[in-house]
């Protein structure tokens, strides 16, 4: 009897793997692929976005339908654009438990004393990533400037970011004189960008430290070409202090 069931258990099939969507990538991998290719593009066509994922179209139908019934894309006229869940599920992210509550009293405070519209922001895949934006007086004066959630690292924001980052950092471009800015980036505690990015658009921004000194976040102060950021970096400079003081519980 046992070797009979050895036997059968001998020969038994093994269970066949999860089938692969196209050029051997998974399906989780080949949804993610899509909800890039669709964030990139804003909204886009089926042969478009199997055409930039390197997907079967057959496939690429069937993971877009699927991310449609979780709600993480829509149908749209031109095709498909991203859906309202992966932007609730976005709010949710922050790189540093209470990071945002703690900004959210200071950015007000300082976005109502300055009329500079404030931005919380990290640094990630070599980009300033906007976590939250506070509205000042300025917003509607710069416009669809502050409708972009991602800018490049020289922004003030990020400048303060990699300053004290690891000097091993990736980034792009890297001029001969960056070292020497970042360590007075460093020492000063402030960054400014005067247009460097965007036309019309000023910014000065801090590091927001954490319970154990390092730095999280920035906290930066967008305005147009007439403030003084000079001026505006003392207030800039005050709001980043109290958002590292109440992560501290003070």
């Amino acid at each position: 009897m046992n070797e009979e069931r050895g036997a059968a258990t001998a020969v038994r099939p093994a269970e066949p793997p999860h089938p692969p969507d196209g050029g051997g990538r998974s399906v989780l991998e080949g949804a993610f692929a899509l909800l890039g290719a669709v964030e990139r593009a804003g909204e886009a066509g089926l042969t478009r976005l199997a055409a930039e994922c390197g997907l079967p179209k057959t496939t690429t139908y069937r993971l877009l339908e699927q991310l449609v019934e979780l709600g993480a894309v829509e149908r749209s006229r031109k095709g498909y654009r991203m859906g309202s869940r992966i932007f609730r599920l976005g709010q949710g992210w922050q790189p540093y438990p209470g990071l945002r509550t703690a900004a959210r009293a200071p950015a007000r405070r300082l976005a109502r004393l300055t009329g500079a519209t404030v931005g919380l922001n990290v640094l990630r895949e070599g980009q300033t990533l906007v976590l939250d934006w506070t509205p000042g007086d300025t917003a509607g004066a710069l416009g669809r400037s502050l409708d972009a959630g991602v800018w490049p690292w020289f922004t003030a924001a990020g400048k303060v970011l990699v300053a004290g980052a690891d000097p091993r950092l990736p980034l792009d471009p890297l001029t001969g004189s960056w070292h020497r800015q970042a360590g007075t980036i460093r020492d000063r505690g402030v960054a400014f960008d005067r247009e460097e990015v965007a036309a019309g658009v000023c910014c000065v921004a801090v590091p927001v430290h954490g319970p154990n000194g390092a730095v999280l976040a920035s906290l930066s102060a967008v305005t147009d070409p007439a403030h003084s950021l000079d001026r505006l970096a003392g207030a800039v400079r005050h709001a980043g202090r109290a958002v590292g003081a109440a992560l501290r519980g003070r």
